[in-house]
């Protein structure tokens, strides 16, 4: 096995996902040696972090100011970064963009997608629902039908009152009478992201997010930057009324978006980082859910046999409910 293999596969284990906790170079070829097969010098090692830290396909990523490396944030899943950009272009992206060429627009439109989708994971965390990311269903090899089947987060609500740090207990007598009762034992709301609210694009995202959402109890359509159109509000709003998905701005200025730390420093922010990154949010609900009683066991019967991270979703639910407590899914940015 080549060098460059082995360290894809031993550095994905071996580092960090917050930067703050990066590895130094020195140590780092100290613990991939205890791993390694072969002999290899320091500075071929040395050579081949660098080099790898330089493609963003690669898991491992140096610190922008200062040094060490840690593992790089998991790219947007092709198919939302692609129906984003042509979006952004639709919407004039050169409106929220700098004055560079179109590469380095559409490079500061991806960072702004990564940072946005950290903020919205970080937000509902904090705010007492449980975040499932969905990657798999956009990755480069997916169909483009899959922007309408799946969601890119669903919101598990347990309706306890209790924000989740890392797990909470679950009141099982709560959950039996539920089930007694042929209730469900959460709520799960099936979200779709977009950046910019436009007259051009706004049918498509939220007929997107309706139907992505038709499994759920609820959709719900969320944005970064604010609505300032009227006729884009009042669209909005009656297509929300009629169909019953939510919708939500998160009041994020592109010069905001670019200003945050990247997603992997939100993702692992401290309370006190987190608390200032709450505060830069303007968060306005345009509209309200309307919430299904259940499930639409039928429509996700489909699914179940197209993706398997519906079969992780709904595992991980199980999970929950078996052992009494509500844990924090596995997410990344």
């Amino acid at each position: 096995m080549s060098l460059r293999k082995q360290l894809t596969d031993l550095l994905s284990a071996i580092l960090p996902s917050n930067p703050k906790e990066a590895i130094k170079g020195t140590e780092l070829i100290r613990l991939v040696r205890m791993q390694l097969e072969g002999d290899y010098s320091d500075a071929s090692l040395r050579y081949h972090f660098s080099i790898m830290s330089c493609d963003p396909a690669s898991p491992i990523a140096k610190v922008e100011k200062g040094q060490g490396y840690y593992k790089r944030t998991a790219p947007v899943p092709a198919l939302t970064g692609a129906q984003e950009m042509f979006s952004m272009r639709q919407a004039r992206l050169d409106e929220v963009g700098g004055d560079g060429g179109e590469l380095s627009r559409m490079d500061a439109a991806m960072e702004r997608i990564k940072k946005f989708r950290a903020i919205v994971i970080r937000y509902y965390e904090v705010s007492g629902r449980f975040p499932f990311v969905f990657r798999d269903a956009f990755s480069e090899e997916s169909p483009i039908s899959n922007l309408w089947k799946y969601p890119e987060v669903v919101l598990v609500d347990w309706e306890t009152g209790d924000a989740p740090d890392e797990e909470m207990t679950l009141d099982s007598a709560a959950l039996s009478l539920k089930s007694n009762l042929g209730l469900p034992p959460c709520t799960l709301a099936a979200a779709r992201l977009r950046i910019i609210p436009a007259l051009e694009t706004f049918r498509e995202d939220f007929f997107q997010c309706l139907s992505a959402s038709k499994w759920a109890q609820q959709g719900e359509l969320i944005y970064a930057l604010p609505i300032e159109d009227e006729a884009l509000g009042d669209a909005l709003r009656a297509l929300a009324q009629e169909f019953g998905i939510g919708i939500t701005t998160f009041g994020l200025s592109p010069e905001i978006l670019d200003d945050l730390p990247r997603a992997s420093n939100i993702i692992n922010a401290h309370p006190r980082e987190t608390e200032a990154l709450m505060s830069r949010l303007d968060v306005t609900r345009i509209a309200a859910s309307k919430n299904r009683s259940h499930v639409d066991w039928s429509a996700l019967a489909g699914l179940r046999s197209e993706s398997s991270e519906v079969n992780e979703l709904l595992a991980w639910l199980q999970s929950c409910i078996s052992e009494g407590k509500a844990t924090a899914y596995t997410t990344v940015s």
